[in-house]
């Protein structure tokens, strides 16, 4: 269950990162919405490469503490970001109002914190396990 979670909140969160292209997300970030929107867009397009790189490299890293840690930073991120949006959504540059923009964010945030939920609950059951030889 705890894969599955880690996989639709990774794949609600490319969703919505398509998504922000298509509604010109790069115009309510610092740093970019000042620009020409051509280049603001490719700015913002091009800037994710090197975000993924690292996210597939952290994220599915072999060391399982760089792993876990990645993968519930992200997933903390999810929740976060959601309550970003929420906060944007009087912004008159905001355009992620349709059904599917709100599914992606906030299902994203849902699919994140039942991971953390998932993982920390198995930390704390398997901290109560009595230690054996």
């Amino acid at each position: 269950m705890k894969n599955t979670l880690w996989t639709l909140c990774l794949a609600l969160f490319a969703g919505h990162e398509l998504d922000a292209v298509a509604q010109s997300e790069w115009r309510l970030l610092y740093g970019l919405r000042h620009l020409d929107p051509a280049l603001g867009q490719a700015l913002f397009i091009a800037l994710h490469v090197p975000l993924v790189v690292a996210l597939i490299g952290l994220t599915g890293h072999s060391r399982p503490a760089v792993r876990r840690s990645s993968r519930r930073l992200l997933a903390g991120f999810a929740v976060v970001h959601a309550g970003l949006h929420f906060n944007l959504r009087e912004h008159p540059l905001y355009r992620f109002e349709s059904p599917l923009s709100q599914a992606l964010i906030f299902a994203c945030a849902g699919a994140g914190l039942l991971y953390l939920l998932v993982d920390l609950g198995r930390r704390d059951r398997q901290a109560a396990l009595p230690l054996t030889d």
